[in-house]
């Protein structure tokens, strides 16, 4: 199980070390948005990310990627009929990761 804080060895601080108005990390089992209660990652989340993970995406992707495991087995335990939608999932945690910066 990974912790929302981990990261690949970062130069700076992780998320969990901002002020708490930033710290836009999940709640578990409902992997919501402990600040604006958006399904995380939430917009404010994605971009805090792209900050602390820079232009390592393949570090950011492989992160996002654990946290959709652990979400996804969260998710089904919490609903398991109708089962959360492996497409929107996807689309939640991993392909913005490979949209250009604007």
């Amino acid at each position: 199980m990974t912790t929302p804080e981990a990261s690949p060895s970062r130069n700076h601080p992780p998320l969990s070390g901002l002020h708490p108005v930033h710290q836009h990390l999940p709640r578990r089992p409902s992997w919501l948005c402990r600040v604006c209660a958006a399904t995380w990652p939430c917009g404010l989340a994605r971009m805090l990310l792209r900050v602390e993970y820079g232009a390592d995406r393949v570090a950011l992707s492989v992160y996002l990627a654990s946290q959709l495991f652990d979400a996804t087995a969260d998710l089904l335990k919490l609903n398991p009929e109708p089962a959360p939608d492996p497409r929107e999932l996807f689309d939640r945690f991993l392909a913005w990761t490979a949209q250009p910066r604007l």
